[in-house]
């Protein structure tokens, strides 16, 4: 889980996005990137194909104040959403603190989305860690297409356990600081019942 550098008195967490491709898993993180203020965030780092999809993983640290006296990093990945990249996808979820889950909202994306929730639930488990354990927040991204599904339907495939949820626009930063917001905001309530 988090790392911390008594040295330095730093404490490092680590986000993951984590959702079907070109869902708007690292559309969230260039949002937040550009938007973030320059002395509170770092370099971001993109590895992408011809066609522009994330194939290894974004990663901004992104510093937010302390938690029990040491400074707090947050590091947000994305994870490529095809499957054939799945060995990475697994890796990136190594050491994990806080998942956010990108669904993409449009009906005929309904299929990919529940794929990519079971192939979140069988990564996870092979690095021990339970989702149902895990600070979890879900985003329904592109809420403003108009083949959108409802969110009473996407609640009832992706959210039987109601963790929180947030719709969005992430190209307009709709709902993109409030999901951030809420995965840090229990990865903190975490961390303190841990210590």
């Amino acid at each position: 889980m988090s790392y911390i550098n008594y040295s330095s008195r730093e404490m490092h967490c680590k986000i993951v996005y984590y959702g079907p491709g070109l869902g708007g898993k690292t559309t969230n993180i260039e949002y937040l990137h550009a938007t973030t203020p320059e002395a509170s965030r770092g370099k971001m780092i993109k590895l992408a194909t011809d066609t522009d999809r994330t194939l290894f993983f974004d990663f901004m640290p992104l510093a937010l104040g302390q938690i029990k006296g040491f400074k707090t990093r947050f590091h947000l990945y994305s994870v490529p959403g095809q499957f054939h990249y799945d060995a990475m996808r697994k890796l990136i979820l190594k050491g994990i603190d806080g998942v956010v889950f990108v669904a993409d909202s449009q009906v005929e994306r309904t299929e990919a989305n529940d794929e990519s929730m079971i192939n979140l639930r069988s990564n996870l488990e092979e690095h021990a860690y339970d989702l149902d354990k895990l600070p979890f927040v879900i985003q329904y991204n592109k809420r403003d297409l108009p083949n959108a599904a409802s969110i009473e339907e996407m609640q009832s495939l992706l959210n039987p356990r109601n963790v929180p949820f947030f719709e969005a626009v992430a190209p307009k930063g709709e709902g993109v600081y409030e999901t951030l917001k809420a995965i840090i905001r229990q990865i903190i309530i975490t961390q303190r019942k841990g210590s």
